[in-house]
């Protein structure tokens, strides 16, 4: 879609150019920024000019940058150790975008647009990721995914701040995995995302979709199915939208909960 109210597009070349006026919002990818109207929208700052590093690597830390795109994740050569990597790929796919989209959409547009349907969200949350934000008085802040994003296009973001990178610690990557979804249509948006990773340091379920914002259920092992109930009935926002009933969230949450709960026992048996 074209934005006709747009009048300037900024590349800043450093960090002192990123300043945000009034009326200006931060370009990446644009996939979604470009698919809708935008009330109010006077000008872009056209962030893939800072040229930040789309993945670094160090002892401890994994750092996505939040202008890489998802197509160079996806390329991306995992340490043979990660046993969580598999769960990139199948994020990405949750998305039902080409790969097309995946060679401009971005990991920090993803996040920032604050959908439920987020999967690259579902992603970071499950993998315990920081977000790092550029403040406006040239210092930062990290918070994690999991508190970043508060609802249905709400982030905690002040005005001018900007999401400057994802840091995924090596071991939660090098954890086991499990991902289950369903969608009302065999190409539809997700209706439940449910995520989960597992390790001698415990149990991590992430449920997306089916939530206005990511929710997190934590164990030091794996839970028996009591345990994981209690928790799942614990928590009573489910998302409604056409592309499904809260009641039908809730169900299908919790039977893919159960499912990689029963994984997770299983593979520690």
């Amino acid at each position: 879609m074209d934005l006709v109210s747009v009048r300037t597009v900024r590349t800043p070349s450093h960090r002192d150019d990123l300043d945000l006026a009034p009326g200006e919002q931060p370009l990446a990818g644009g996939t979604w920024l470009f698919s809708e109207e935008q009330p109010g929208l006077t000008g872009l700052v056209d962030l893939t000019a800072l040229g930040w590093p789309d993945v670094e690597r160090s002892d401890h830390t994994l750092t996505i940058s939040a202008t890489c795109t998802i197509a160079t994740l996806l390329r991306y050569v995992p340490d043979p150790e990660w046993r969580a990597w598999p769960l990139v790929d199948q994020c990405a796919n949750a998305l039902l975008a080409s790969f097309k989209v995946w060679n401009a959409a971005t990991v920090g547009g993803n996040v920032a647009v604050g959908l439920p349907a987020g999967a690259i969200t579902a992603l970071l949350v499950t993998l315990d990721a920081t977000a790092v934000v550029w403040t406006t008085d040239g210092g930062e802040r990290r918070l994690s995914v999991a508190d970043l994003v508060l609802g249905v296009r709400t982030l905690d973001l002040g005005p001018g701040e900007v999401i400057r990178a994802f840091e995924l610690p090596v071991s939660a990557l090098a954890a086991t995995s499990g991902y289950r979804r369903v969608a009302l249509s065999p190409h539809g948006r997700s209706g439940s995302l449910v995520t989960a990773r597992w390790s001698a340091d415990g149990f991590v379920l992430v449920v997306t979709a089916a939530t206005p914002r990511p929710v997190v259920f934590r164990f030091r092992a794996v839970p028996d199915r009591d345990a994981l109930d209690a928790a799942l009935r614990a928590h009573d926002d489910w998302y409604d939208d056409p592309h499904g009933s809260p009641d039908w969230r809730r169900a299908v949450s919790t039977a893919f909960a159960h499912e990689l709960r029963d994984e997770a026992a299983a593979g520690a048996a």
